[in-house]
């Protein structure tokens, strides 16, 4: 008789941690670039340029760096470890999944 194919099989984890990865290390560069750029246009705006502190441009700015400082501290590197335990977690499971 035939043996059923698991559903969730050894392709199966080798794609989901594919395309994890790849995603993971899209988010995170998303993440840190943006964070980091926000952060930066404050310190810019800051120096005098574009009307300085006070400004209009400032006030904006000073909303994205809220947006930012997150997304360049925490999320970004929160991103890295995830890519690290989709392997880690691939390995421990893939000798349980291959028969």
């Amino acid at each position: 008789g035939g043996h059923a194919r698991p559903l969730l099989g050894a392709q199966a984890m080798g794609a989901m941690l594919l395309v994890g990865t790849i995603a993971g290390i899209a988010m995170a560069l998303f993440a840190n670039n943006s964070g980091g750029s926000l952060d930066n246009a404050k310190k810019l705006i800051e120096t005098g340029q574009y009307g300085g502190k006070n400004s209009e441009a400032h006030k904006a700015a000073v909303t994205g760096d809220t947006v930012g400082d997150p997304l360049k501290d925490t999320a970004g590197p929160s991103l890295h470890v995830l890519i690290k335990l989709l392997a880690t977690v691939t390995l421990v499971v893939a000798p349980l999944l291959v028969t």
